[in-house]
């Protein structure tokens, strides 16, 4: 299956889930009116500015009396009916949309607990089997076709979650459980993004929904439930080593002594399409800069800079690079 970013990988003016199908009409319905409305106004006030300035001069128009006569209040009456109007259609319409798009499908084909933290989501693929749950971060994979309920959280501020082709926002709140939902009518990669500010790196806080066909969602969620393999070669031995010592105190790698769940789990972070919540592209260049000195490429990011010798550095990249 080939996937892409689209041109506007946030646009707002395009759907491929049912619940974003119920939200776009509704949209766009709101942005004509905001657009009407700035050209009417706009209008107006070009021909009085022009009417005014061809009939008398400045020092005239100051000298004209301040009077209260039925046009005005009748040119007032008339704005007041008409803006109305569109507002009356849009509220109905609002409520219908709230109707089609609130409540979380009663037999979800998956349930995910994503959590929000600076500046990161962490993703927890719930099951009622303990051996099939798993974590994963900044990335989502969904089957196409499928809803699939989202329970959201908040881990130490309030952040947004929000996927605009597939759904609207929700908030991830401390002490909270919000729900949302999401199905992809299309396989595709649609780009998420936190949209409530919540610091320094807000804007470097987005999210990855990778819709595909049960047969290759299935493929990956097994992958995802299998341990980190082990090193082959001497370098990724080494590798392997530096990333339980000097990583394992704040990430996960399953199967080795790294333990810790304060950070986005590593064990298949070779998989991943990104980086750091979608700031980098994961490749080799890019991945040995961030673990070297990720406060140069995320400012503020509780991910500390390394100092890595070059043999360490080359050894932790040879082994974070076999977890796929």
């Amino acid at each position: 299956m080939s996937m892409g970013l689209a041109a506007y990988p946030l646009s707002y003016l395009e759907a491929s889930g049912t619940r974003a199908d119920h939200i776009l009409p509704l949209t766009r319905y709101m942005l004509g009116v905001a657009i009407l409305v700035c050209l009417v106004i706009g209008v107006l006030l070009w021909i009085a500015v022009r009417r005014n300035r061809s009939a008398i001069s400045s020092l005239a128009i100051r000298e004209v009396p301040l009077v209260r006569g039925p046009d005005a209040v009748r040119w007032i009456s008339v704005g007041l009916t008409v803006s109305a109007v569109p507002i009356v259609i849009a509220l109905i319409w609002t409520l219908t949309a709230l109707a089609s798009t609130s409540g979380p499908p009663a037999h979800p084909a998956l349930t995910l607990d994503v959590t929000g933290h600076q500046w990161w989501w962490e993703v927890r693929y719930d099951s009622t089997d303990p051996s099939q749950v798993f974590l994963t971060a900044n990335e989502i994979h969904i089957p196409v076709g499928e809803p699939v309920l989202v329970r959201l959280h908040g881990g130490d501020v309030i952040h947004s979650f929000w996927v605009p082709k597939l759904t609207g926002k929700t908030d991830t709140i401390p002490g909270q459980v919000n729900f949302s939902w999401i199905r992809a009518d299309r396989p595709g990669l649609y780009r998420g993004q936190c949209t409530e500010y919540c610091g320094y790196q807000h804007a470097h806080m987005s999210i990855e929904v990778v819709a595909e066909p049960r047969a290759a969602f299935e493929h990956w969620r097994i992958a995802q439930l299998a341990p980190a393999p082990a090193p082959i070669t001497a370098e990724q031995t080494r590798g392997e080593e530096l990333v339980q010592y000097r990583c394992g105190s704040c990430h996960q790698v399953r199967g080795t002594l790294a333990g810790a769940l304060s950070a986005p789990d590593l064990t298949h972070v070779a998989s991943r399409r990104t980086l750091a919540a979608g700031t980098l592209l994961n490749n080799p260049g890019n991945l040995s800069g961030w673990i070297e000195n990720p406060q140069s490429i995320k400012p503020g990011a509780l991910m500390p800079d390394q100092y890595l010798s070059a043999q360490e550095l080359a050894d932790a990249r040879a082994y974070l690079e076999t977890l796929r």
